[in-house]
Parts: C-alpha cells; structure tokens; sequence
C-alpha cells in the first residue's frame, strides 16, 4: 500500500453557514505536489430506509435547492453533536414521515464524493414502525410517498428519484432484508 501523502499547508479559503472549504498543500510519495480543496469534516448524517412493512417503503418528497426541484428520496439528516446515529435516525423520520421505530439498524456506511468531501451516510434500516410526529425545521409539509418494493424498477425509472444515496441505500436494505444481491 502507498503511503499517505504527506499535508504541507491548510488553509481556509471559503465560508459560509453551511460549508467550509479549505485548500490542502499535499506531496505524494514520488515527489509530486498538488494543492486540493477540500470540504472538511463535520457531523456524519443518517439517511433511514423506513419500511412500514415488509412490502412498502416510506419515500418522501421535498424541495431540492441544488436541482432546483422536488425530489423523491429517503429521509435524512444530521446527526447532532453527542447524539447517538440511532436516535438521529428515529427522530429524522419521526419529524419527516411521522413515524418512529421499534427495530433500527446500521446496515452500512458510505462516503459521498472522497474525492473533495470529508463526509459519510450512515444507512439505517427501520422496522417495526409506528405513528409518532415530531416538529422538524422543515419550511413546508413534506409529502410521504409510500412505495411498494415490488415495484422498485419503475421507481428507479422516475427521473425525480435519482440521488445516488437513496438509490444505494435501498438496494442495501433490499440485500439485507433478502430481496436480491
């Protein structure tokens, strides 16, 4: 295995309230240097496969400012400093989809994009739901679009489900719960 390049300099180039960029000063082990941005660190998120049985996904459907349309997707979000992934994941879709669960688990983890990013989805199946609503910071009524595994292909056919991670994370689960490989 190569060795790690060696960090000569970081600096911060950008800010905002929600990203940090930051140039790295790097030379790899056959003398090469580069200089790469970056955005570093941060909280790892969850993003929650819910099913409400064994047949039907809970999707949602919400606004997404980067493709500046409403997406179908699985709930997500951040988990909070000192908060356990399993209670961010219970309380992500108690406020997302109105439902808690009694069977939660980590099923994998995944980078975004390693290449700039220093962030990671925890993937968390959940079972065993029921009704329980929490208020989030949503700005408008997220809509539940409950989806029947059966007929995943045409899901994976609509252009408005397209994020790489909801489309990972179910075939994931689907692996998991043995619905295919």
């Amino acid at each position: 295995m190569r060795p790690k390049p060696k960090i000569h300099a970081r600096r911060l180039v950008a800010q905002s309230r929600l990203f940090r960029i930051e140039e790295i000063d790097l030379e790899f082990a056959n003398g090469s240097r580069r200089t790469y941005e970056r955005v570093p660190g941060g909280a790892d998120s969850v993003l929650i496969v819910p099913m409400l049985d064994a047949e039907t996904l809970l999707l949602i459907r919400e606004y997404g400012a980067g493709s500046e349309r409403y997406e179908l997707g699985l709930p997500k979000g951040v988990v909070e400093r000192g908060e356990d992934p399993l209670s961010a994941a219970n309380r992500e879709i108690q406020e997302e989809i109105g439902y808690g669960a009694h069977r939660l688990r980590i099923i994998d983890r995944l980078s975004l994009v390693p290449g700039y990013i220093e962030h990671h989805s925890l993937i968390v199946l959940a079972q065993d739901l029921y009704p329980s609503r929490l208020q989030g910071d949503e700005p408008e009524p997220i809509e539940v679009v409950p989806w029947r595994l059966s007929e995943v292909d045409a899901l994976l056919a609509r252009e408005d489900f397209d994020e790489a991670r909801s489309i990972a994370a179910l075939f994931l689960a689907m692996r998991v719960m043995g619905r295919g490989e």
